[in-house]
């Protein structure tokens, strides 16, 4: 099932055939072994046939894999046995009341399933009648295809969701599993603790059939013998897999204290080599999970609820969480590790009234307004979550980080939470967990749906790094979450928005004075026009573009599956010009706009389309329909898309405001106060070692920078260590200490690389060593 690509293109292949079939909820029920370094256990999907998206026309092609001509090969299902249960010392079951959501209190009854059989499944019979068909065509049978990769797939088998005790009090059709299913993916918003409740009884239900799968590059292919249509597919079937130590999805490392750890890393892959599932971004599902450690290590995740541990037998503890908001499977989130929550020395009134939970709740779900999405458990609809300024929110970290996270991080949580809320209205997420990943991580931060990860550089020095990155993604709970990309090659759409509404955000929780927040807003727009100009000399045209499939945008096969062109290329994961080229878009049309009436603007459409998939055109159309006659000659969507959004280099429009501007107050005193401190530093003079170590703490990316730039031996040590403990910032300096072409320097970036590239994620690894060698 491979699809053709051009390894000069590093493009992502989404291979999911979505046109056909969709995944509406994931159960996953998973151990994580670190001794191993593997996650296993079993995912079951529930699926629903057709396609609620209007059909597009076809872009990508999709063919049988080129490199031989031998037809698909599927595992033959050994025979229907008894189910075995697992022998480990812990049980790899959910266990109804470990995960009954209603509280109702009823105990297991359904009998031991067999999900849990160690044995390889033997390769069995081939048929080129079977070679890609995903459709329904002729006497061919259904193939569900998803996407995957680096996993070890051992069985898959349909679920007897007919089997489980009390199924019947919901469903007209008892007997016909798929009927089951339908009806328990239609259960009304407002019973959402008991469709979850009744999602875990399902996913520990006996199998009724293994089905045949195969895997290949990209993808795991099932089919069930005699089902020809999606319709006819089983709705409810369960995968026993495990995880590879390599795979790219998950990171597994040490964390500052030197305990060992292991967390989603954001991968250009996403979620596909931690579970089976559709990555394409119109699969949009709910899920649920339960995941066991030993009972040391702190399991976190992207679920609404803050989960609390489960004691299991033998030092093992269970994790429960789940999502009622359907989002792509690309946002799930998981962190496991020795983390410490981190909490203020001195908890004021204030802090403890922000703690109080407002997790969804029949009794106060009231509708305010329509939405537009589908129907889930909407914040927005619910009066106390409308005015709710501060959501509840906690911080994980490493011990040793407490001082730093208390000092830097705690006290700047509620003032940016507040002034999101006062700039866009309702979070769309009831809570927040902020993890302070391992060194190895290679952003400064990356946001999920209710936790975000935020690099220990931002930790360092004053409060003005780590805030400008708490808001910007704070950001992204309505830009790039709760509203998304429906095509992800417009990246914008996300990095953009969310780097303007940093700066807007930022001033507001610093309550500075308006002409204040001007200033600090224009020092930073010129700081970002020359890491643009920068950005734009030295990287490819073609990644420059900002909608590059432009007319065919959204685009994708007749089966849903797609291409994202240059997904694996590990520079692209350094680029700018999405954040930059968006963000000076959304300044220039809020300039031509008006802020007042642009950010009144921009809360309607959030109220318009949280919840769901956009494409440029949805939002600049909306725009421009809010922009009085007089204020938008030369503005249309055709217009924009020419000068900002298909073309590559500088825009016009901003190269004509640039050349026009004159450089901010603010920026006019930086200027003056770096030519005082350049003709300070020309004088001889002592300082002492703490100065100098005070001094690397508080501003220690800069302070590196100067040290290579002017080639201060004394300080190397500096920049060895900065290289190894901030790895998030930490690439740019090694192009620095190349380009330098100083033996001593290059040295040292050889010598930092060696030490710190079995830690680097597998892009970060790649760039650097391409600098190196």
């Amino acid at each position: 099932m491979d699809i053709k690509l051009d390894p000069s293109r590093d493009d992502l292949p989404l291979v999911a055939n979505t046109s056909h079939i969709l995944v509406k909820h994931y159960v996953l029920d998973l151990d994580v072994d670190f001794e191993s370094q593997v996650i296993e256990g079993t995912i079951v999907l529930f699926l629903e046939s057709g396609n609620r998206f209007k059909k597009r026309s076809s872009s990508t092609e999709v063919t049988c894999p080129s490199e031989s001509n031998e037809a698909c090969k599927f595992r033959m299902p050994e025979p229907c046995q008894i189910p075995v249960t697992n022998t480990k010392t812990f049980s790899s079951k959910i266990g109804y009341n470990d995960f009954v959501i209603c509280g109702k209190g009823e105990k297991d009854t359904s009998g031991k399933d067999g999900n849990h059989d160690n044995q390889e499944q033997a390769s069995g019979i081939s048929s080129s009648k079977y070679c890609c068909d995903t459709g329904n065509h002729g006497s061919e049978e259904f193939l569900l295809v998803l996407d995957c990769c680096d996993l070890s797939v051992l069985k898959v088998e349909e679920v007897d969701v007919a089997a489980v005790p009390g199924i019947e009090k919901f469903t007209r059709s008892p007997k016909l599993r798929n009927q089951i299913v339908h009806e328990l993916m239609a259960l009304p918003a407002d019973r959402w603790r008991e469709q979850l409740d009744y999602y875990a009884r399902c996913s520990q239900a006996p199998g009724c059939g293994e089905l045949l799968f195969d895997t290949d590059t990209w993808s795991l292919q099932i089919r069930k013998t005699g089902a020809q249509t999606a319709t006819d597919f089983p709705h409810a079937i369960r995968i026993q897999y495990r995880t590879k130590p390599q795979g790219r999805s998950v990171t597994w490392t040490s964390d500052q204290s030197g305990r060992p750890c292991v967390y989603t890393v954001g991968s250009p892959i996403n979620n596909r080599a931690l579970f089976p599932c559709q990555e394409p971004p119109v699969a949009m599902s709910t899920w649920q999970a339960t995941v066991r450690a030993a009972a040391s290590f702190v399991v976190l995740m992207s679920g609404e609820n803050s989960a609390k541990p489960t004691q299991l037998q033998e030092d093992y503890s269970s994790w429960h969480y789940y999502v009622t908001m359907p989002m792509p499977a690309s946002t799930f989130t998981i962190a496991v590790g020795s983390w410490t929550e981190m909490k203020p020395e001195i908890c004021s009134s204030n802090d403890v009234a922000t703690e109080r939970s407002f997790s969804p709740s029949e009794a106060d779900f009231r509708y305010i307004g329509v939405c537009g999405h589908m129907e889930y458990p909407c914040r927005f609809q619910k009066a106390s979550a409308t005015t709710q300024k501060i959501i509840p929110h906690r911080v994980f970290a490493p011990a040793c980080l407490k001082g730093a996270c208390q000092e830097t991080l705690l006290p700047l949580i509620p003032p940016c939470l507040s002034a999101a809320h006062s700039v866009l209205g309702t979070h769309p997420f009831s809570r927040l967990d902020i993890l302070i990943v391992p060194a190895n991580f290679s952003s400064l931060g990356m946001a999920s749906p209710h936790i975000v990860f935020l690099s220990q550089s931002t930790l360092t020095g004053m409060s003005q790094l780590c805030g400008t990155r708490l808001c910007h993604e704070i950001a992204h709970a309505w830009f790039g979450l709760a509203i998304g990309a429906r095509d992800w090659t417009e990246e914008w759409l996300s990095e953009g928005f969310a780097t303007h509404l940093e700066d807007v955000f930022w001033a507001k929780a610093q309550q500075l004075a308006p002409h204040e927040a001007r200033e600090q807003q224009e020092l930073r727009a010129c700081l970002r026009w020359r890491r643009l100009q920068d950005e734009v000399q030295n990287s490819p045209e073609e990644m420059q573009v900002l909608r590059p499939n432009k007319e065919k945008t959204g685009h994708v096969s007749d089966s849903g599956s797609s291409v994202i062109r240059h997904g694996l290329n590990p520079e692209k994961v350094f680029m700018q010009v999405h954040y930059l080229k968006g963000y000076f878009l959304l300044r220039f049309l809020a300039k031509r706009l008006g802020e007042d009436t642009y950010f009144s603007f921009l809360r309607k459409f959030v109220h318009t389309f949280h919840g769901q998939l956009i494409l440029s055109q949805d939002f600049l159309q909306m725009l421009l329909e809010n922009i009085p006659e007089e204020k938008r000659p030369e503005l249309s969507v055709g217009n924009i898309f020419r000068d900002w959004l298909e073309s590559s280099g500088i825009p016009q429009p901003l190269q004509r405001e640039r050349q026009a501007l004159a450089e901010c107050g603010l920026a006019q005193q930086v200027s003056a106060e770096v030519a005082k401190w350049v003709r300070v530093n020309r004088r001889p003079r002592k300082r002492k070692r703490k100065d100098r170590e005070e001094v690397f703490e508080k501003v220690r990316h800069r302070w590196c920078e100067l040290i290579v730039k002017h080639k201060y031996t004394k300080a190397y040590r500096d920049v060895e260590r900065f290289l190894q403990e901030d790895q998030a910032m930490g690439i740019y300096l090694y192009g620095e200490l190349m380009l330098s072409e100083d033996p001593r320097q290059q040295h040292l970036a050889r010598r930092c690389f060696e030490l710190s590239r079995e830690q680097m994620d597998k892009s970060s690894a790649e760039v650097v060593a391409e600098m190196l060698f």
